[in-house]
């Protein structure tokens, strides 16, 4: 088995960092908008996932763009995880990136509680579970890290960042489970009791769903794109030990 690049790779310091940065950041911008959602358009929900699928959307193409260069900009450990079945990162570079995504989910969560008024810490009492839930995550988890190593696969990384933000946008709205497709992120929303919370009965499946849909797509690349380690390395966006 050949073994993981890294001569092109910043510091894994820095990468952790943006690693943290840009997850926290992430979820600031999920349960943000959640909150700000719920106290513009109350009992509109419809309005509500608008306003919180657009404003997520948009800002996860930013955090892609000020992170990649460093990181790769995985911001979610189903992403880190096809990154190493890739042969990108290493079994320790992958489980520190699990852990920087996991606690920069947790923090931005917390800072968005404390924008808005709110708890910093308070667990969801919303209920998200069943099998349609769990199947609808499986499929926007799947096509989000098709839609990743496909667009650069296909040689078109530049436009990474635009084809995740609008898939996840879109996800939003055509699955069941209004497409977390993230570990970290289901993890931090656990600890926001709004719109956009999850109750930590209901995290459980949804990370399951999630590793399942990330293996799946694994297989599914690898069929579709059989020399896809070739550009392993710029997921996200291309990166590397820039100044």
């Amino acid at each position: 088995m050949r073994q993981p690049e890294r001569d092109s790779q910043a510091p894994l310091k820095r990468r952790v960092v943006a690693e943290f940065v840009g997850t926290a950041f992430l979820l600031v911008a999920v349960v943000g908008s959640g909150i700000m959602a719920q106290r513009l358009s109350p009992s509109q929900g419809g309005l509500q996932l608008l306003e919180n699928s657009t404003a997520t959307a948009a800002a996860l193409v930013a955090v892609i763009l000020a992170v990649g260069p460093v990181s790769g900009a995985h911001l979610n450990p189903v992403v880190s995880l096809a990154d190493r079945l890739f042969g990108r990162l290493t079994w320790p570079d992958t489980l520190t990136y699990w852990t920087a995504q996991v606690l920069g989910g947790v923090v931005g969560t917390v800072i968005a509680n404390l924008m808005f008024g709110l708890p910093a810490f308070q667990l969801s009492a919303r209920i998200r579970f069943g099998p349609d839930l769990w199947l609808g995550d499986v499929v926007a988890t799947l096509g989000l890290v098709l839609t990743i190593f496909g667009v650069v696969r296909s040689g078109r990384s530049p436009v990474a960042p635009v084809a995740v933000g609008a898939y996840i946008g879109g996800a939003y709205w055509f699955t069941s489970s209004t497409s977390f497709a993230n570990p970290a992120v289901t993890i931090g929303r656990m600890f926001s009791d709004t719109f956009a919370g999850i109750a930590p009965a209901s995290v459980l499946p949804f990370i399951v769903a999630q590793l399942i849909a990330g293996l799946l797509a694994v297989l599914l690349v690898r069929t579709l794109y059989p020399t896809i380690r070739l550009a392993a390395g710029q997921v996200v966006v291309a990166h590397g030990d820039r100044p």
